[in-house]
């Protein structure tokens, strides 16, 4: 039977868009942050630049960090399931194929025609039936630490990146009002987007984001300008 079209789904990108969209809204958010805490505190323009720079360097590296061993854990325990059912086909076929056509039936199909369907797809691919129906394993849901890895620095990078050229640009007396105005304006886009390519309301994706946002950025502020009184 000749396909004619494939389907694109949504749950095709979910792992990168998921890793890529939180990169990016932590580097906006963290980043923000941190130039209005620091400049809060009274710091020099220069100071709130490195301390910008800093944050950039060190919260990239430690998303691809966190990103890589999270998924990386996933991805080894999808291996050592996948192990699991290699061995059980090799010992136990005929109970695999029982366990195989139990699923089916569970899901509506008649006896006769899920223990038709098992024989069927365990001749095409035995494990991969498994590990999709039996696990859950399917190959556009599968784990990919270094893709994670990648798209979560890079989106972080990028994602902190706005803030802090806008906090290069603009005037020192300018800097608070100016960075968190972009960067909720960015955080905003961000959240529609996001919740646009995953099907969702834009508007209750932008306010949800922007909210969070907002909230995060005058604690830090907060904390800065607590500090600099003190000081």
């Amino acid at each position: 039977m000749r396909v004619r079209h494939r389907e694109h789904h949504r749950t095709e990108r979910v792992g990168w868009l998921r890793a890529a969209v939180l990169g990016a809204n932590d580097g906006i958010v963290s980043t923000a942050s941190l130039l209005l805490g620091v400049s809060s505190a009274n710091a020099t323009h220069g100071d709130v630049l490195i301390a910008g720079v800093a944050g950039l360097v060190a919260g990239a590296m430690s998303m691809a960090a966190g990103e890589y061993v999270s998924v990386q854990s996933q991805a080894d325990t999808e291996e050592a399931d996948l192990a699991l059912e290699h061995r059980e086909l090799l010992l136990d076929p005929s109970g695999e194929h029982k366990e195989l056509a139990a699923l089916y039936v569970g899901r509506g199909l008649d006896p006769a025609l899920a223990k038709q369907v098992a024989t069927q797809l365990m001749a095409h691919d035995a494990i991969g039936a498994h590990a999709r129906d039996e696990l859950g394993i399917s190959e556009n849901l599968s784990a990919r630490p270094i893709q994670a890895a990648l798209a979560s620095a890079g989106s972080f990078a990028i994602g902190a990146a706005l803030p802090l050229v806008t906090a290069t640009i603009v005037p020192e007396t300018s800097l608070i009002p100016v960075v968190t105005g972009t960067s909720l304006v960015f955080l905003a886009g961000l959240g529609g987007l996001a919740a646009h390519a995953g099907g969702a309301s834009v508007m209750t994706g932008a306010m949800r984001v922007t909210f969070w946002s907002a909230l995060a950025m005058g604690l830090t502020a907060g904390v800065g300008t607590l500090f600099g009184s003190a000081g």
